[in-house]
């Protein structure tokens, strides 16, 4: 079986991260979804748990930051193109998010942008050839 992976997030607004991850692409998994916690599938081996601050709170006892201000981890989504990365960073503003919270960054081989969710959770969607990429050591 293939390994997978479940980034759970918490959410102040299930319905509105819905929308938020669905018009980037997402699906929802209505088999892992309920009033409290939804599940949307990148996938077939990456899912994002998008947790209630009181679902939350059942799984640790820390605090949640605000992920507005504050950032404790960066998600990277592997896409198909450049086009794909501009197109859904610049899908997020209408869904509830933010385009490029971060810098854009372009190394020729590589090029990133940044989307926060509405909770400000943030998700790097970046292009990358492989076969182009320098030699260790070179600029």
């Amino acid at each position: 079986m293939a390994r997978m992976v479940f980034i759970n997030l918490p959410s102040s607004d299930l319905g509105r991260t819905e929308a938020f991850y669905k018009a980037l692409g997402w699906n929802k998994n209505p088999a892992f979804s309920d009033s409290t916690a939804i599940c949307m599938v990148w996938s077939e081996t990456i899912y994002a748990m998008l947790l209630t601050h009181d679902k939350w709170r059942t799984f640790t006892d820390r605090t949640i930051p605000d992920a507005h201000t504050s950032c404790q981890v960066l998600c990277a989504l592997n896409l198909d193109d450049r086009d794909t990365v501009d197109r859904l960073t610049s899908a997020a503003p209408s869904a509830g998010g933010m385009s490029d919270p971060n810098p854009v960054q372009d190394h020729g081989f590589m090029y990133s942008r940044s989307v926060a969710d509405p909770d400000g959770h943030i998700w790097e969607l970046f292009w990358m050839d492989p076969a182009a990429i320098p030699p260790q050591g070179q600029p």
